[in-house]
């Protein structure tokens, strides 16, 4: 669990599950990957490769890779 503030100043955190700033997004191919294990629990679904975080407020998007706390990619809408 972690807490973090974005470039607009609100406060981000990821302390209650669930909550709406951290998004499980898995590529196509990583997906393909899940479903042809066969029969899967939704418990033992693995962890995206890609932690991703959005701001409720300014609509930033944060990209963690490789379980960094640093984001390696910053989103943010233009209009």
């Amino acid at each position: 669990m972690a807490r973090m503030t974005c470039k607009c100043g609100e406060v981000l955190s990821n302390t209650l599950a669930p909550n709406d700033i951290q998004l499980r997004v898995f590529t196509d191919k990583e997906w393909d990957d899940i479903i042809n294990i066969g029969q899967i629990d939704t418990l033992d679904l693995p962890d995206p490769k890609v932690d991703v975080w959005r701001c409720p407020k300014c609509k930033r998007m944060y990209f963690f890779e490789d379980g960094n706390d640093k984001a390696a990619l910053i989103y943010r809408l233009e209009e």
